[in-house]
Order: C-alpha cells, then structure tokens, then sequence
C-alpha cells in the first residue's frame, strides 16, 4: 500500500472547489462525494457527520484551516475503510468553536472506518501530514491529482 495521498489518487477519492457561498454542511457533503462515487460510503453517510459536528461544535476543524469530517467508526453507510480529499479555493466557515475561536477550513480529508486497524494507520499517516505545514500549504493549493502528488514529492513526511 502506498501512502495515504497516493491512495487518495489512486482511488480518486479527491476533489476540488471554489467554496463560494457554501455553508460547512454543504462542504461537508462535497468532500464526502469521491467516496460515494466508488462505494466507500452510502449518499447519507455525510448527515451522521453533520449532526455530530451540530451536536459537539467544529471538532472536525484543526490549525491550518484542515478539516477532518468523521463519525465514529462503523457508522451507518460507511462499507469500507477510506479518506476522501477535497480542496476549497475559499475557506468554509465552520463558526466558534467552544472557546470562541473562529473555525474555517478549505483543506479537508473526509473519514469512513469499518477497520481500526487501516482506520488508526490512516489517521497516523494524517497527522504527520497535519504537522508538515509546508505539504498542507502546497495541498492547499492543488487543483489536481498530480499537485496532489507533487506535494507530497516535494514536502515528504518525515519516516
């Protein structure tokens, strides 16, 4: 298996938007989409992540305006074990978060898990992305799979 980005790719679980006034809802359901167009997961699947960011505020947002959309693992409508990317030319505004911080993001990486063990290795993968700002600048600005790969080659996570 290669790594989470070429995966990514590979699959074409990716997409790419101008995020022009969309709400974080809407964003949620786009980058959502790559993974129901294989199978990954059900139509709906994006709702359960929605009521949970409703219910417990923008915990899906992180520095670096990332976004992680997720539910908890085995949700309804998710079949197999995948993350979707999708880039926002425009930051999608995700509100305050409990602190009154302002939470936007236009890079995001959308989870489904039926594994734990694939699941936890992709979230591994990902936080090594999430702390390489440069790579999550460079991803920021892809427009396509080959930026994608691009910038995982020219900003390597550290093994």
């Amino acid at each position: 298996m290669g790594t989470v980005l070429q995966d990514i790719v590979e699959r074409k679980h990716y997409s790419f938007i101008d995020g022009e006034g969309v709400t974080w809802q809407e964003a949620v359901r786009l980058s959502a989409l790559p993974l129901v167009a294989d199978g990954t997961v059900d139509e709906d699947y994006y709702k359960q992540i929605v009521a949970c960011i409703e219910k417990y505020g923008p915990y899906v947002v992180f520095e670096h305006n990332i976004a992680m959309p997720h539910t908890q693992e085995n949700a309804e409508g998710a079949h197999r074990t995948g993350i979707g990317f999708m880039v926002s030319k425009k930051l999608i505004d995700f509100g305050e978060d409990e602190d009154g911080e302002k939470k936007e993001a236009n890079v995001f990486f959308t989870l489904s898990a039926v594994n734990p063990e694939e699941h936890l290795a992709n979230i591994a993968q990902l936080t090594e992305i999430f702390m390489n700002d440069d790579l999550i600048d460079a991803l920021a600005a892809a427009e396509t799979p080959e930026d994608i790969l691009k910038a995982e080659r020219d900003f390597p996570c550290e093994e």
